[in-house]
């Protein structure tokens, strides 16, 4: 099992609709999936949550970050991490959205819905083209592209060798 403490309700919502959408992303090799797994299993600490944890105060870190697209007051509580690859930023938000037909901006909750937060997160693998990364087997730029650096590297990398046991 690959995070043998996953919640089976947010288990049971990604794998729904795992197949279909990996189908249409183009993330039908295996290595592909292994790679995204073992990403998601990270930033959703082994599929226990698909929120950022933290609280107001926590993501108040985020307020005014026009790197993230959060100019109104507000936007660092409202546009915390969520989903899979944990969703982050006002500008994030609504350019996911629109490429899903989803208003993430007006309501970011949605985020966190398993079939929401799976399908942005194939989304975000296809937009920063992940799949070079992924083929060449390279959990250090799938992480940097994912995460924007090497941020719990050490738990990725075992999450991907037991993802490969898996998924021989």
């Amino acid at each position: 099992m690959l995070a043998p403490r996953a919640r089976p309700d947010i288990v049971a919502g990604i794998a729904r609709d795992f197949d279909r959408l990996a189908q249409h992303g183009g993330l039908a090799a295996r290595l592909r999936i292994c790679h995204f797994l073992a990403q998601a299993a990270h930033e959703t600490d082994g599929f226990r949550t698909l929120e950022e944890y933290g609280g107001a105060a926590y993501f108040l870190r985020y307020e005014g970050r026009a790197d993230l697209g959060n100019s109104q007051a507000g936007d660092g509580v409202r546009y915390h991490g969520r989903g899979i690859f944990q969703l982050t930023g006002r500008a994030n938000y609504r350019r996911f959205g629109r490429i899903l037909g989803i208003d993430l901006e007006a309501d970011p909750e949605r985020a966190k819905e398993p079939a929401v937060s799976l399908a942005v997160a194939f989304a975000y693998w296809k937009d920063r083209e992940l799949d070079a990364a992924a083929d060449a087997d390279d959990v250090v730029a799938v992480t940097r592209l994912i995460n924007g650096g090497r941020n719990g590297l050490a738990e990725r990398t075992r999450y991907l060798a037991r993802a490969k046991t898996i998924w021989p």
